[in-house]
């Protein structure tokens, strides 16, 4: 129940910011089947019915935070089993790094700071590939700027 109700939330959500659900239904049942050792969420209920949850993967000592939903908005519900609950979890676990997700200023003041993150995507079209090299270096440099702006108005004490 729990892991189709996660599927729900996924769509729920990725149709709410009109995003591609780029995920099938048939990723969580694999999940479940193959990887639920690695799968850490934290789900909220009303009446025992699932109305919340995210979608997080651990990895040795990380947890990574990924997918978010609910049936409806809750009065900060999302930060709650988003960040709060997973954080508590993560320090009783002995983790040593937890990534809340990507993007969302609103992750500074619950004491998450910006990192950088790299993917590996290639380009067929050699026409795209100079065009993307060009803007992505662009891009790059101003992501640059922005974390070391971001981490200039850190929630934590320096000890240096």
């Amino acid at each position: 129940r729990d892991w189709s109700a996660l599927y729900s939330f996924y769509r729920q959500t990725t149709a709410a910011h009109h995003a591609i659900p780029y995920l099938p239904e048939e990723v969580f049942h694999q999940l479940k089947e193959h990887y639920a050792h690695g799968v850490v969420c934290s789900m909220a209920y009303a009446d025992d019915e699932p109305v919340a949850g995210t979608l997080n993967f651990r990895r040795g000592s990380h947890l990574y935070g990924r997918y978010w939903g609910a049936v409806r908005e809750y009065d900060c519900l999302h930060f709650e089993l988003c960040y709060y609950a997973l954080q508590e979890w993560a320090i009783q676990q002995g983790l040593t790094r937890f990534e809340a997700g990507a993007q969302g200023y609103h992750k500074l003041s619950r004491g998450f700071l910006p990192n950088i993150t790299r993917a590996a995507v290639y380009v067929f079209h050699s026409g795209y590939q100079h065009a993307l090299k060009d803007f992505l270096a662009e891009e790059a440099a101003e992501v640059k700027e922005r974390v070391a702006q971001l981490h200039s108005h850190s929630p934590f004490v320096s000890r240096d």
